[in-house]
């Protein structure tokens, strides 16, 4: 899935967070957005828009703070946002998931 995190704090003023990922096919990309919309719900969060869902090549999650997306492989690399906002601080969202030890 090849997961970034940004932390656009300081550097927009629309969202805080950027979580950037991608999968194999339009069906891959679908179901890890379904995934993401039950987790999340499931946490009491709902998204204030979804964008992309039927395509599949790009689909947007805006949770306000918090954007997700989640792109065909192709696309990601079309489009690179890494690099568009090349700048901005990662976070290692790896070593964050451990410290937290949730699913």
């Amino acid at each position: 899935m090849n997961i970034s995190l940004l932390d656009l704090r300081g550097f927009s003023n629309f969202t805080d967070y950027f979580l950037i990922m991608s999968g194999s096919s339009d069906r891959h990309t679908q179901a890890i957005a379904q995934e993401i919309l039950t987790k999340m719900k499931e946490k009491g969060y709902n998204p204030i828009g979804v964008e992309g869902f039927n395509q599949g090549h790009w689909i947007l999650l805006d949770y306000g703070d918090l954007v997700i997306h989640i792109f065909f492989e192709p696309i990601r690399a079309y489009y690179d946002l890494e690099g568009l906002w090349i700048d901005v601080p990662r976070i290692d969202w790896e070593k964050l998931y451990s410290l937290k030890g949730e699913d």
